[in-house]
């Protein structure tokens, strides 16, 4: 793990909930169409298990995304995610009523999201990261950006980010005899 300013890390500890953007984050952003015209989305395992991970340690996760998608209803379905919002519009609208409905404070959330809709969140949350293949604009905003691209562990690096900050990685290394 990258070596993290002290106001880097108070950020990363008081994350109660990660928000996540879908393509371009959970997926490479490519979308495939079959002959029926339904939408198939391609998911990495790691990010899954890590989305996992932070679940089980209290973390909430919840999917923040402008597609609609039954690809997406089955994935989080799949993870135990309850909290899905698709066809936002105005992510920023979403957001707030996702602090009104948790009653938490923006700066115990986290938020991964890629391109230029996302930024009206990424400058509100506590702690703001993006994909390495992110649109440049939001690169210049972030607290953060992944090694990985988005739907190729991206999210897995995130989650296990904050997993180590709140100091929960070595009871996982041991469970798993790391």
């Amino acid at each position: 793990m990258k070596a993290f300013t002290e106001e880097l890390h108070h950020k990363i500890k008081a994350v109660k909930c990660l928000i996540l953007d879908v393509d371009g984050v959970l997926t490479d952003g490519g979308i495939v169409f079959d002959d029926e015209g339904r939408q198939i989305k391609r998911f990495d395992v790691r990010d899954g298990h890590g989305l996992k991970m932070l679940m089980r340690y209290g973390i909430d996760v919840v999917l923040l995304t402008g597609r609609t998608s039954q690809a997406v209803l089955h994935r989080a379905l799949d993870l135990g995610i309850a909290d899905v919002h698709q066809g936002a519009k105005n992510k920023l609208d979403v957001y707030n009523e996702i602090l009104r409905k948790r009653n938490i404070l923006s700066s115990a959330t986290a938020f991964v999201g890629d391109d230029i809709v996302d930024a009206s969140v990424l400058r509100r949350v506590g702690f703001s990261a993006t994909v390495a293949d992110a649109a440049e604009d939001v690169k210049k905003l972030v607290d953060y950006i992944t090694e990985r691209n988005g739907g190729r562990g991206a999210v897995r690096e995130v989650c296990e980010i904050i997993l180590r900050v709140q100091g929960h990685w070595a009871e996982i290394a041991a469970k798993y005899e790391l």
